[in-house]
């Protein structure tokens, strides 16, 4: 698990910059999700790692801090499609807004796996030279099977066989 650090001054400009003040409940959000880098929370989870330490924050509140954040662009919503909205830290210094990572799904055991290997760049420029639609972002999901379920379906397989 990657752990981002959240620069408070720059979180409270930008909030100021959008007229809003810095709250403690805004910060505590902000902070789970960047210490929680890598993973993809749902607003409930966020609220299970907050509550414990800080039970005057209500769920209510978590799902209207995702919210201000989600439009100020510093976290991103993402659909595994599983159901939920699940919520990851995003551009927190403003320099990587362009490309998200992308996502590894498996059909099996739910995992999800993150990887940040861009191959659509050449694809984008074609679409920009013969459509002249400039893309400013996407979101890939693979489907398939991870290397435990691969490897556990391989094994199965060579058992039946013999």
């Amino acid at each position: 698990m990657v752990s981002l650090k959240i620069d408070r001054e720059d979180f409270k400009r930008l909030l100021k910059e959008k007229g809003l003040k810095m709250t403690r409940q805004r910060l505590v959000v902000l902070e789970v999700l960047a210490e929680s880098s890598g993973q993809h929370l749902t607003a409930e989870e966020i609220y299970e790692r907050i509550k414990a330490a800080n039970p005057d924050i209500g769920l209510a509140t978590v799902y209207r801090t995702v919210q201000l954040l989600l439009e100020l662009g510093l976290i991103d919503r993402i659909n595994l499609d599983d159901g939920f909205a699940r919520y990851e830290i995003g551009d927190v210094d403003g320099k990587h807004r362009h490309h998200r990572h992308h996502h590894l799904i498996c059909l099996k055991c739910g995992k999800v796996a993150a990887f940040q290997e861009d191959m659509l760049e050449a694809l984008e420029t074609g679409v920009r030279e013969a459509l002249g639609f400039q893309v400013t972002d996407h979101e890939v999901k693979l489907y398939g099977y991870c290397r435990g379920c691969s490897e556990q379906e391989k094994r199965q397989n060579q058992e039946e066989e013999t």
